[in-house]
């Protein structure tokens, strides 16, 4: 592929996207993003062009990704707040799938999750699921990539049970703990991104990291490593949302949604699938163990910085 190329990704100011920018850069492609968050520093710099998303006025959406050849797109919403939400979400990126084919580009690498069905009553899941069938119908080229939950400098959850251990005598799980999660590094979800999008042919992976944990297994590893072993707990799930929903309230921010207990506790976060990445989570949780969970990461600050 020539380096003259024009490769967009959606935020590329904030978490996965910046890895992704990142090693694009480095392969010497032309890198732009879209991002509502234009009043934010670049760390890119003059190397990556900003354009807002413009969902509302789509001709601009077009022109924007005018040239590109792949998009990557990691556009998402954790839970709904306020008045944004996975509605929102699915039709906003809906937009943008349109603009893309309108505009020429030639593939998509987007971000989804594990287990997506249109059955499920889980808005998340549900919403990824309808998704994935647009990007499918839409014609384009793509590459759908689902990871679980990912984990680096700026992730939240992984960071936020390394300060409640920090924080607290005891540890809460919901239920027995014994469902399960396959952590990925976000750079390693951000190289099968870049590869995939110099490939044009169609794949759905599950981008999943090399270990699988309980629950359980996951917070005592956590603790073991940042020298915070704590008892651990099992709670009815209605309990641990009360607690988590208390100590959300002091931090001013929402620890987890009663929805998002209900697709861990459902397993949703597993796959019987190989990895997809390298990097095992207590490898890179031994090499910042020294800042892991020093200070709490807030999902709804993220927010009112964006």
């Amino acid at each position: 592929m020539s380096s003259s190329q024009i490769h967009v990704v959606t935020g590329a100011f904030g978490y996965s996207g910046k890895y992704m920018a990142q090693r694009l850069l480095a392969k010497g492609y032309i890198v732009r993003t879209l991002t509502n968050s234009l009043h934010k520093p670049n760390p890119f710099g003059e190397r990556v062009q900003a354009f807002p998303f413009n969902f509302d006025q789509p001709e601009k959406l077009v022109e924007s990704l005018r040239g590109a050849k792949v998009l990557y797109n990691t556009y998402w919403v954790r839970f709904n707040y306020g008045d944004f939400g996975h509605e929102t979400a699915v039709a906003n990126t809906i937009t943008l799938f349109k603009a893309a084919q309108e505009a020429g580009v030639e593939r998509i690498v987007h971000i989804s999750i594990t287990n997506p069905s249109l059955d499920s009553s889980l808005e998340y899941f549900n919403g990824k699921a309808r998704l994935e069938q647009a990007l499918i119908a839409s014609g384009l080229s793509y590459a759908i990539l689902r990871p679980t939950v990912l984990f680096g400098k700026e992730d939240i959850l992984i960071n936020n049970i390394a300060w409640m251990l920090r924080k607290f005598p005891v540890f809460g799980v919901f239920g027995d703990g014994r469902y399960r999660l396959q952590p990925i590094y976000v750079d390693d979800l951000a190289q099968l991104a870049v590869e995939q999008g110099a490939s044009r042919a169609d794949v759905i992976i599950d981008a999943i990291g090399p270990a699988t944990f309980t629950y359980r297994e996951l917070v005592e590893q956590i603790g073991a490593i940042i020298g915070k072993k704590r008892p651990i707990l099992s709670l009815p799930p209605n309990l641990g949302y009360a607690l988590c929903w208390l100590v959300g309230k002091l931090v001013n921010d929402v620890l987890i949604t009663r929805p998002e207990i209900e697709g861990l506790m459902a397993d949703l976060l597993y796959v019987d699938s190989p990895p997809a990445g390298q990097t095992k989570l207590t490898d890179w949780a031994r090499q910042n163990a020294a800042s892991l969970g020093r200070r709490y990461a807030s999902e709804l600050g993220r927010r009112r910085s964006n």
